[in-house]
Order: C-alpha cells, then structure tokens, then sequence
C-alpha cells in the first residue's frame, strides 16, 4: 500500500502539532497548515529528523471563505490525493455575546464550521472512491452542553460534534472512517488566544496537548467514531447530558466567568 498523505489544519501549535507528530511516526507523509510559516517549517524540520517524514507546508488562514476551495485546487494541481483529512484549526472567544465583536464570532463559525465542511466535502469523495482513510474531526467537551460567555464557540464544537458522527454513519462500511476528538481543558495557547480566564477548578488536571493527540490518534485508528480524552472528562460528559440542563448552564457560567485564583 502506498504511504498515507494526511493534511493537517492548524498544525502550527497545540494538539495539531501533535498530530502531525502521532502520524508521521506512521510512516505517513505530512500536508501541514496554518497561518504562521516559521512554526510549520520548524515543525517540518522536526518530523524530518525524529521520523524521516516528508511534509509539505502551506500557509493559509481559514477565517477566509475562499481558502479550503484555494487549498483543494492547490492540491490536485500537485497531484496530492489526501488520505486522511484532521481538522484541528479553530478557536474561541471569550465573552458576552452582545457585547464581543461580531466580526470575531463569524470569523470562529468559519473557522470551526464552515471551513471544516468545506474541506471534508472537498475531501471525502476521493477518500471513498479509493475505499482508504477517513477523517478526524477536533470537537470539544464543549460540545456537549451550552456555553455562556462562550456560546457560539460551545455551539460551533456540538455542530462539529453531530456533523462528524452523521457522516461517521454514511461512510460506515465503506473502507472509510470519521472520528470526533473531544478533548477536555488541554495545556495550549488556546486561552490566551480566545482572550479567556477560567477558574482553577476548570482547569485542573487539564491534559497535556501530547497525551490528547496520542489518544486522538489511536482513536481514529480504531475506528472510534466519539473519542474523549480522559475518564474525567468521559464522566462530564455522561453527567451533562443526565443534568437538568438549566444547572448545566448555570455551572458553565461560572466556570467561564471566574479568574484564575491560585
């Protein structure tokens, strides 16, 4: 079988730096995406030297509606047929609706849904034409319930979060797969980037963005079409959705308000 080519958005940090890792110690050659060039070349050069991987970079920033349609064509030009397509590019803001920027909250609908669509549309059917790959999807615990003053970042995670096991059940037995990661609070830039400050308790025991990928990696490996990262966060997720849902708000309120105390 001929190596696997995985495209990798958002690989310039966090958990999708470490997927690009999990997947080239497969073996597989990296298609790496983001909006900072410095940090995929350097992340390119690292995969080169720990796993002999070969990685293309593309600098692209997929707030813009145009990119995934520009990306695919880029692609097919260099004859470059993706076999596994992760989605991990998006990110959040932290906030009251009516009073955060609105140009911002359509910028994280694009990123985290539009643009994730896009791409696994442009995707998918040469996936399963070929009957090989599939796609891993990064959701969010977030997606399990509301989010006060993060709301359309919670609302975009339950769209990724549906989105993935609808199409997870269209492909099934057709040499494809779709997988969901749903980290829990995970050690990344991504706070700091959504302008957000969680309680200590939030944030306790969050995951390292290593021991999220590997587990997302062996997932979608797997087969897995939902996979949690962590048996806390597994238990979140099975007591949100036993909560009476206005407890369930009222609790992520909190835990999205309160400052970090030591």
């Amino acid at each position: 079988m001929s190596v696997e080519t995985v495209l990798v958005t958002g690989a310039s940090s966090g958990i999708g730096r470490e997927l690009a890792k999990s997947f080239a110690a497969d073996g597989c050659r990296l298609v790496l995406l983001a909006r900072k060039r410095q940090a995929l070349q350097e992340l390119a050069d690292e995969l080169r030297r720990t796993h002999k991987a070969q990685s293309e970079i593309i600098t692209a920033d997929l707030s813009e509606p145009a990119a995934p349609a520009r990306l695919f064509e880029h692609l097919q030009a260099n004859g470059t047929r993706v076999d596994v397509l992760i989605n991990n590019a998006g990110f959040g803001a932290q906030g009251q609706f009516a009073e955060l920027p609105l140009e911002r909250q359509l910028e994280i609908i694009q990123v985290n849904i539009t643009s994730l669509t896009h791409l696994s549309r442009l995707m998918l059917p040469g996936m399963l034409d070929r009957r090989r790959g599939g796609v891993l999807n990064v959701a969010s615990t977030a997606g399990f319930q509301p989010g006060p003053r993060m709301a359309v970042y919670y609302a975009s995670k339950a769209f990724v979060l549906s989105f993935s096991e609808g199409i997870a059940e269209e492909v099934r037995d057709r040499g494809v797969t779709v997988t969901a990661l749903c980290p829990g609070p995970t050690a990344t830039n991504f706070a700091e980037a959504a302008g957000a400050r969680f309680s200590w308790r939030f944030m306790k025991g969050a995951m390292s963005a290593k021991a999220v990928a590997e587990m997302g990696h062996r997932a979608f490996r797997d087969g897995q079409v939902v996979a949690i990262s962590g048996f806390r966060n597994q238990l979140l997720a099975l007591s949100v959705r036993l909560a009476p849902r206005g407890l369930v708000r009222r609790i992520v309120k909190r835990l999205n308000t309160a400052s970090y105390k030591s």
